[in-house]
């Protein structure tokens, strides 16, 4: 005998439906295969190959593959001149990889506020926050959701701070109809199999920039490089190289390469795909009590990673975690994205205070984020909405 919901009744979704998930189809595997009975698994044609339609994809003059999306942000801060002593200010509310990659550099991760309707970054608080020791500044573009670049742009021009766009969650995503990666000094993408295109795990850092770039490239293989006109003693062997800095193997195989490569001729559907999902979700949820809405900026065209529910409290009388459960009743698989990170027990335990931005932990106990991915059909799409729907009515005062 089927067992009913929290709600009452049968599950809204006869089958779980997850938050995310990646889309494979055949020429993303024959794209994979081809490569494996190659001469090349790595170090080989596909990354460039790769860079190139990046470039193509973002704007940028030029892109760095590397092996994760942590990986790029680390390249990054390299890249930058992090170090210790110098601070760089980014957003609580995203992975933890956004302030790590600064304390992989031995500077200090410093923590701005959000905006408590966009969820993203606030460029005000980021400007409360600089200092002497500031370096710079990574916004993140949450949940897909483009940042105000010109303002924040304008407060690192102010300061001489770099830009490191943390742009993870936002591929395909357009500012006042430029693509994301064409703006700031790098901007760093993931390619995790929850995207909206994968390679399995692998990331990438764009920048127009070729000082930057050259940086980048030292920094994903073992600062080594085969550049005469950066070699301290230039010879003509071919087999030569020097080790000019210290560097990491973050490389992308040909593999996960090929494989991002095919997902990037579908970029143009995944993103239409996602926009139809978010436009029925906004169309049901605006309106609906106790939901509220993440604002969106008119200068982003966004192509949301995550949707994320914020619960009114004000108006239902359950907590997050009786609405997540009762949405896995419903056989829906939520989310909750993020933990702000200064709450997370390492960085705790290096003093940050409990407190320190107060929309960010408002927003926290109040959200969840449900499915949202290229394959969702439209009956499960209505039936997240149902259930939501339900749920609320269950718990309104």
């Amino acid at each position: 005998m089927e067992k009913p919901a929290i709600c009452g009744g049968t599950p809204a979704c006869a089958t779980p439906v997850q938050y995310g998930r990646q889309y494979i189809d055949e020429a993303d595997i024959r794209a994979v295969t081809d490569v494996m009975k190659s001469d090349f698994l790595t170090c080989g044609p596909q990354i460039p190959a790769l860079e190139k339609k990046f470039c193509e994809v973002t704007g940028a003059k030029y892109a760095v593959a590397v092996s994760n999306g942590t990986a790029a942000l680390h390249i990054a801060c390299i890249a930058a001149g992090i170090g210790p002593g110098d601070e760089a200010i980014t957003t609580p509310i995203t992975f933890a990889a956004s302030a790590n990659c600064i304390s992989y550099c031995g500077g200090t991760p410093v923590f701005a506020d959000i905006d408590p309707e966009t969820y993203n970054i606030d460029p005000a608080a980021i400007e409360a926050c600089i200092t002497p020791k500031t370096k710079a500044v990574i916004p993140v573009h949450f949940t897909g959701q483009s940042v105000s670049c010109d303002e924040i742009a304008a407060i690192c021009k102010k300061h001489g701070l770099l830009m490191i766009q943390d742009a993870a969650h936002a591929v395909g995503t357009r500012y006042k109809g430029q693509p994301i990666g064409s703006l700031g000094d790098m901007t760093c993408f993931s390619s995790h199999p929850v995207k909206t295109v994968t390679s399995g795990e692998g990331g990438i850092v764009t920048t127009n920039d070729e000082t930057l770039y050259k940086k980048l490239l030292l920094a994903r293989s073992h600062g080594i490089t085969r550049d005469r006109s950066l070699m301290s003693a230039p010879s003509d062997d071919p087999w030569y190289y020097e080790m000019i800095s210290l560097g990491y193997n973050y490389r992308l195989t040909d593999m996960q390469a090929a494989l991002l490569s095919s997902q990037l001729e579908k970029l143009p559907a995944f993103s239409r795909r996602r926009k139809e999902i978010v436009s029925r979700y906004n169309e049901a949820f605006r309106d609906m009590e106790g939901i509220i809405v993440q604002k969106e900026i008119p200068e982003s065209d966004t192509v949301r990673h995550l949707y994320i529910l914020q619960l009114d409290t004000d108006i239902l009388t359950c907590s997050r975690r009786q609405f997540f459960d009762a949405m896995d009743a419903e056989n829906i698989h939520c989310q909750v994205h993020y933990i702000p990170v200064y709450r997370l027990p390492y960085y705790q335990n290096l003093g940050y205070p409990k407190g320190l931005c107060p929309n960010a932990e408002r927003l926290y106990e109040r959200i969840l984020s449900i499915p949202l991915y290229y394959s969702l059909a439209d009956k499960q799409v209505e039936e997240v909405i149902l259930a939501v729907r339900k749920i609320c009515a269950y718990y309104r005062r």
